[in-house]
């Protein structure tokens, strides 16, 4: 099992002029640091609007910035939203080839298409067809990456003239490909696609095993048509993460930061009024948290072993290392860690990742290479008859051109 870290720029007011600023060059000196001491990902999602729970609106601007500070951690741009409104198809295959070059090739391309009414009303994407959007730019986009003019798209959603979309990833035929998926509909689909699977909810080791199995029973059947033209058979999941020695410190250092990302998420995506510019998200949480099940109590009582989803990997190393086995067992190939939420501070940050990688890292890494190679052998002949059942690159018009200025 790989680690990845998840940075969503989650900033709790009350707000001072420098504290964006402050939040930005901090978490670059955590993924600086995650780089140096062995962390396999770092992913940043993309969200718009959505004051103190993500000011991550520019992720490619801030990878790209994580690109020039790191050299060995990928950087998963986790998820560009791919419907139309969001961004321009081209401009998504344009972005991501760039920070591919930048990093020189260690970049994870996840794709999504937002669930938020203040996001997609503030785009004009219509809830209704926003899968369809994406699936749409998805297919167009893997052929931008390897098509060469790119053969142009006329679709329902998705339309764009013969073009050579410039410049092409570092990475053949692209970057690994991935989904962002809720709900066990959109593992499948995942799966039938040959798309990484990417959760953002937290759940316990049971529930990730009917994941992983509805997943893997995706890959390896004769519905998998890949939309990229590699198959990146992996599945991860976020789960909070706080490493101390004690684990009342660990609790009492992560517990409003994991409930507040939990807040946050839930009352942007169902219960929450937002007021943009009036909203004060932190206030209500402090105020209605136990209402809605995120109060202090939910972590649980110290000293039992950990398996509440809420609280994820959050203790002391022993009980980390005994949760994220079971994990492992499961067969999930990345956790995803919640290490920046709320106001936990940078310096304890800093501390946790460093207590993690010295005492629990070591062990997995040594397993996961023989996993790596083991599961790569089982799948080879799924993956092998998946893409001979996937389109290969178009071939533009060889007679077309772009009409002069004159002729347009």
């Amino acid at each position: 099992m790989k680690f990845g870290l998840l940075y969503g720029a989650q900033l709790p007011r009350p707000w001072t002029q420098d504290s964006e600023h402050r939040l930005f060059k901090e978490m670059l000196e955590e993924i600086e640091l995650a780089d140096r001491l062995g962390f396999d990902h770092v992913w940043c999602p993309e969200h718009h609007f959505l004051e103190e729970y993500s000011h991550m609106s520019a992720p490619e601007v801030f990878l790209g910035a994580v690109s020039q500070r790191t050299s060995r951690i990928r950087i998963g741009h986790a998820v560009a939203l791919m419907p139309p409104g969001f961004n321009p198809t081209a401009r998504v295959a344009e972005r991501i080839a760039t920070l591919d070059l930048l990093s020189d090739g260690r970049v994870d391309f996840g794709t999504g298409e937002s669930t938020t009414p203040t996001e997609l009303g503030g785009f004009g994407v219509e809830r209704s067809v926003k899968r369809d959007q994406w699936a749409e730019a998805v297919d167009a986009v893997a052929r931008m990456f390897v098509e060469e003019p790119f053969a142009g798209v006329e679709g329902k959603y998705v339309s764009a003239p013969v073009r050579n979309v410039l410049p092409k990833p570092r990475q053949k035929p692209h970057p690994p490909m991935w989904m962002a998926c809720g709900n066990r509909d959109a593992i499948r689909i995942a799966a039938t696609k040959g798309l990484g699977a990417l959760n953002f909810s937290f759940f316990g080791p049971a529930e990730t095993k009917k994941w992983v199995d509805a997943y893997y029973s995706g890959i390896e059947s004769a519905d998998c048509v890949p939309a990229g033209f590699a198959v990146n058979a992996q599945i991860a999941a976020t789960i909070p993460m706080f490493c101390h020695q004690d684990e009342t410190t660990a609790v009492e250092r992560a517990v409003d930061g994991v409930q507040f990302f939990n807040f946050g998420l839930g009352f942007y995506a169902g219960f929450g009024t937002a007021a943009p510019g009036r909203t004060r998200l932190w206030e209500e949480f402090q105020r209605d948290r136990d209402k809605h099940g995120m109060g202090r109590s939910a972590f649980g009582k110290p000293g039992m072993p950990l398996g509440n989803p809420a609280r994820g990997a959050v203790g002391n190393p022993r009980q980390i290392r005994d949760f994220l086995r079971l994990h492992e067992e499961a067969g999930l190939d990345q956790a995803i860690f919640l290490v920046q939420g709320g106001g936990t501070r940078h310096e304890h940050i800093c501390e946790s990742l460093e207590l993690f990688a010295k005492e629990v890292l070591p062990e997995f890494k040594e397993r996961d290479e023989t996993a790596e190679r083991l599961k790569a052998a089982r799948l080879r002949p799924a993956i092998d008859a998946a893409m001979a059942r996937r389109e290969p690159p178009r071939t533009a018009d060889p007679d077309y051109i772009i009409p002069a200025r004159s002729q347009s």
